[in-house]
């Protein structure tokens, strides 16, 4: 889809996280913005209600709103624009950047504004979660347990994630859980990790579902079956050359069918943001209800 703007128009408003990845870059990056004023608009947003609270009362000023942040920051904006005609951009500034990463965003302010002033976009779907909104990846297991612990983290950036993905690893547990689909049980076995998937990575290139697709209709769920810890290595090397599904401990479904999911286990995670959830998780796909914006980078052929 593609509406170019007129140069009368309100291009994009961008909502700033001011506390996404490494402040230096953070405080680069806010000033390239107020250098370009004249090009755009920016608001830095503290909160997760002031963001919604923004993009609400700015909601019919402007086509394009852009998540200055990390994945959280994406999440927090998207769930404004699912269901309308806003466009989704993001300038990814955060820890992982798997959504941004899957769509072709760079922290380049210069080449992004050049991306909304062409005003192509791709209709995605969007995976539901309890009515909880995930664009990218969620689940249960070791990145979740990740996910609750770094949000507890001073220290932000790739290092310390995987000097905590490293410790949570050695002390990982396997939980139990059930998978239903049409009130048929089609899953029941301890795992290590449970991911849902709408696109193919956690982040930083770590590719848990290599074969999902945004906007095909289907939810990619990943099983990944205790293994000897020693192990360890190949399954990052795997993760990271999208070829976690080779490995006999993964088990890939496909489907585009309400599943529920029953498990002891509450420390699960949603765009990479933590969240406690109790009793049945109800999992559903929601067929192209968000548009994103097009990038330069964007590689996905069935658009």
């Amino acid at each position: 889809m593609k509406r170019r703007f007129t140069e009368n128009e309100n291009k994009a408003l961008f909502v700033l996280n001011p506390t996404s990845g490494v402040p230096p870059v953070n405080f680069i990056v806010s000033k390239e913005l107020e250098r370009r004023k004249k090009e755009l608009s920016f608001f830095k947003s503290m909160t997760k209600e002031d963001t919604g609270s923004l993009i609400k009362q700015n909601f019919n000023n402007y086509d394009v709103f852009i998540a200055a942040g990390g994945d959280g920051t994406v999440h927090t904006v998207a769930a404004e624009l699912v269901g309308s005609n806003k466009i989704l951009g993001v300038l990814p500034l955060g820890s992982g950047n798997g959504f941004a990463n899957e769509f072709g965003f760079k922290m380049n302010v210069r080449s992004l504004l050049a991306d909304i002033r062409k005003a192509e976009s791709v209709n995605i779907d969007v995976i539901e979660i309890n009515e909880n909104l995930c664009l990218n990846v969620a689940g249960i297991g070791l990145d979740s347990f990740v996910a609750h612990s770094f949000n507890n983290l001073k220290l932000r950036g790739f290092l310390p994630y995987v000097w905590l993905t490293f410790k949570t690893f050695l002390a990982l547990r396997p939980f139990h859980v059930t998978i239903k689909s049409g009130g048929e049980v089609i899953v029941s076995e301890k795992l290590f990790v449970l991911t849902i998937a709408n696109t193919r990575q956690f982040g930083n290139n770590a590719f848990i579902a290599p074969e999902a697709k945004p906007n095909d209709g289907i939810i990619d769920i990943v099983l990944i079956r205790p293994f000897p810890k020693i192990l360890g290595s190949l399954f990052i090397l795997r993760l990271f050359t999208k070829r976690i599904n080779k490995s006999k401990y993964v088990r890939h479904i496909k489907t585009d069918k309400e599943i529920v999911i029953e498990t002891d286990e509450t420390r699960f995670h949603i765009d990479g943001e933590p969240i406690k959830i109790s009793g049945k998780v109800v999992v559903r796909i929601k067929k192209e209800v968000l548009k994103v914006l097009k990038t330069s980078g964007y590689k996905y052929v069935n658009s």
